[in-house]
């Protein structure tokens, strides 16, 4: 049985209240695309045209009717100028502005403004392969009972990467790759398929918007409005896929092969794990202690130990690896705590007395992966 999960809504109609349906002001006698494209950019114009092209040059002979709508987060650069021209020479680019400042906004605008009974989203720093429409279609087709479909997201290196850029560092870098066999994905195995995946108008009518608690603000990092969004969904008994065939690369930045960048993100990922309460994070035969699980606390000291023997024996990308997570756990303690903090103080001294209580009678359960991006 698929566990309860915060944020879930349900509602009876057809269309979510938040996102206006845009086929009441489409023709009865139009038929619209079988696919709506969304892409959210924010100052970005430099990375558009590509975007943009790679999208539209859909080369494969099963590729169906689709738009691409280019959502416009308050750019303050020449963003509007390069779509407008893009739409000029194309008609099924579309430019919508949403000027509340958020990708969970943008696509959310992105949303109410789609045609397509299919919603596939794309960054502006992602290229799409030649087949990626037709793949996201034909996976629909081929499923009728899944939801959510998603693949593979591949680098496009600026330079070689360093050597401690290994696979397990890809997460900051909104890479993915979960290898050459198609399965499925459910609440108890979430894999994220959102961010360059596609689900089902039916899907977004039913469980909502994309929640903005969690989302990504101008140049913020480490935000899970895309997880949350996936736990929701799957939390409703819907089911989602992963096709290693749908395929877009990512054009990676040059500053995100520094080791500074992904220290920020993982910091910040820990602050947004605090804000999601996730089931599976928050999950604790013990209890908490300042707000923070107390499985967190094993996996930390973990993390601290795995850090020092990688480092004496000159392992570099485990020792980076050990800590990043530890900067998940500072992330996530600190939100925790300034919350613990401005709690009642007969709660705070209730919750630390449960908590040791508990780890004198059970011991502390093992750890989930804290700190690994989903």
């Amino acid at each position: 049985m698929a566990r309860p999960l915060l944020y879930e809504r349900r509602v009876p109609s057809r269309s979510h209240p938040n996102l206006p349906d845009p086929r009441r002001s489409q023709p009865a006698d139009q038929e619209g695309p079988r696919l709506t494209v969304v892409m959210c950019t924010y100052n970005r114009a430099d990375l558009l045209d590509a975007a943009v092209k790679s999208v539209l040059t859909q080369t494969h002979s099963d590729t169906p009717p689709f738009e691409l709508i280019v959502v416009d987060n308050n750019s303050s650069d020449a963003t509007g100028k390069v779509v407008a021209r893009l739409a000029a020479a194309d008609p099924r680019v579309r430019y919508v502005f949403e000027g509340r400042q958020g990708l969970s906004y943008a696509r959310n605008a992105g949303v109410g403004h789609a045609r397509g009974a299919l919603i596939a989203f794309i960054d502006d720093d992602l290229r799409a392969d030649p087949d990626w429409v037709a793949a996201i279609v034909r996976a629909f087709d081929e499923h009728p009972d899944v939801d959510v479909v998603g693949g593979r997201v591949l680098p496009m290196w600026p330079s070689p990467p360093p050597a401690w850029l290994t696979q397990d560092h890809w997460a900051p870098l909104a890479l993915a790759d979960h290898g050459d066999t198609r399965f499925v994905v459910t609440v108890e195995n979430p894999i994220c398929l959102i961010g360059a995946g596609a689900g089902r108008r039916t899907m977004f009518d039913a469980v909502g918007p994309f929640v903005t608690d969690f989302q990504r603000v101008q140049d913020s990092i480490g935000s899970l409005e895309d997880h949350d969004f996936i736990l929701r969904v799957l939390g409703t008994g819907r089911r989602g896929l992963y096709v290693p065939g749908i395929i877009v690369r990512a054009a990676v930045q040059p500053d995100r092969l520094e080791r500074t960048y992904h220290r920020r993100w993982h910091r910040g990922h820990g602050h947004f794990h605090a804000l999601l309460r996730s089931d599976l994070v928050e999950r604790t035969n013990i209890g908490t202690l300042f707000g923070v699980p107390a499985h967190l606390y094993r996996q930390a000291l973990h993390d601290l130990a795995g850090w020092a023997r990688a480092a004496v024996t000159g392992k570099d990308a485990t020792a980076f690896l050990h800590e990043v997570r530890l900067r998940f756990f500072l992330g996530f303690f600190r939100t925790r705590l300034r919350d613990f903090l401005g709690r009642p103080r007969r709660e705070r001294r209730e919750e630390i007395s449960r908590t040791l209580r508990g780890i004198f009678r059970r011991g502390t359960p093992a750890a989930p992966p804290a700190g690994r991006a989903s």
